[in-house]
């Protein structure tokens, strides 16, 4: 048995062709009762005509094109219009004649090419159209023609009105979906940047310091041994972030947090940067982002103090509220190669979005006697 739930999905699935057919079947079998007919639509007063094998044929016009009104939408009209002039003039007046304002709906709401032509043409038909009943003796007057050709007109401008909300309702959700594939990117490249810079900047400062020490093996062997174990760092902290980004991953991957400030301090400090780290108050048990992002402040500033600063003294100061977390990092500009990153870089940029999104507040400023900080104030439990 057919599962009744699945019903209107399944009629969703079907082609548009059969989804429209069953309107023109409808108006074919009330077009047929004796009963109905002379009662459809009519233009003037035309004595009305026994149903006949000409009646057919305008019945078969009027109402079988419809079943392609949103494939063929101009073809449709064009026969419906045809069926329809028969009709008039012959005096059948079948109920489907109704066909017609359905066919211009259609044609004005799916209609993409050729639109004011056909626009045109039709209203051009309908003059010789309203001149032959005249001269039948249909008895109308030229404000009761006008007056039909109005509702006409109506029928087609509420397609026109439907295929308009139609495209803007696309453009919608592009312009949604184009935004969403944006803020997706920019999410993506912000974790490659936080996630891979900090590890590649220690090497790179390591590796440059190992030049210099070929006289002293054991300090050599040192340096390269945390080459070698920053790499590995950096190799653990991408497997993370492409288990974050894989949509058949589960939810529960870990991501660092302010717990693990010691660990990306002591790998500063192994990389050559003499770092003092405070921390005050304790974490609260539940801060949404609020915990990575202040380990991303703090990693983006450590990676710029080895990037600008090499060799200068940096401090790291992280307060826990009740409501926020503080974090500043500050480096005093002493170190051969001190200066400041400026504001506009892409990690600077990153961080000051990652806080602006959680209602807090970023800078990034020089100290006085050179060198530079930067402060971070982050709410605590907002969304993540």
């Amino acid at each position: 048995m057919i599962d009744l739930r699945r019903v209107p999905d399944l009629w969703r699935r079907c082609d548009v062709t059969v989804r429209d057919l069953p309107i023109a079947l409808l108006l074919v079998v009330a077009s047929y009762p004796p009963a109905l007919h002379g009662y459809g639509t009519r233009i003037g007063d035309l004595p009305a005509r026994p149903f006949d094998a000409l009646a057919v044929v305008a019945l078969a016009l009027e109402c079988l094109p419809l079943a392609v009104r949103r494939r063929w939408p101009a073809a449709c009209l064009a026969l419906v219009s045809l069926g329809f002039a028969v009709d008039q003039l012959r005096g059948y007046h079948l109920v489907a004649g109704t066909a017609l304002p359905i066919a211009l709906l259609s044609a004005g709401a799916h209609l993409e090419r050729h639109r004011r032509t056909t626009a045109v043409l039709i209203s051009v038909a309908y003059v010789p159209l309203a001149i032959a009943l005249d001269r039948l003796g249909a008895g109308e007057r030229p404000v009761e023609f006008g007056t039909f050709y109005l509702a006409l007109v109506f029928a087609w401008g509420i397609g026109s009105w439907l295929r308009s909300t139609r495209a803007a309702e696309y453009e919608h959700r592009r312009r949604l979906a184009e935004a969403t594939r944006t803020a997706e990117r920019t999410r993506i490249a912000r974790e490659l940047h936080d996630v891979v810079t900090h590890h590649v900047t220690a090497m790179v400062v390591q590796a440059e310091a190992a030049r210099y020490l070929t006289a002293a093996p054991d300090r050599l062997d040192q340096t390269l041994a945390a080459v070698t174990d920053t790499g590995r760092r950096a190799i653990a902290d991408l497997r993370h972030l492409l288990d974050l980004l894989n949509p058949d991953h589960g939810t529960d991957v870990r991501t660092p947090s302010v717990g693990e400030l010691p660990t990306l301090v002591e790998q500063t400090r192994r990389a050559g940067q003499p770092v003092e780290f405070t921390e005050e108050g304790v974490p609260q048990e539940t801060t949404g982002s609020a915990e990575l992002t202040a380990y991303r402040v703090v990693q983006e500033a450590l990676t710029n103090a080895l990037k600008y600063a090499h060799g200068s003294r940096t401090v790291v100061q992280v307060q826990h509220g009740a409501r926020e977390i503080t974090v500043t990092v500050g480096t005093d500009g002493s170190g051969a190669h001190a200066a400041y990153p400026g504001g506009g870089g892409r990690g600077l940029a990153g961080l000051r979005e990652r806080v602006h999104v959680l209602g807090g507040e970023f800078s990034a400023e020089r100290q006085p006697g050179g060198g530079f900080v930067v402060r971070a104030r982050i709410p605590v439990g907002s969304p993540g």
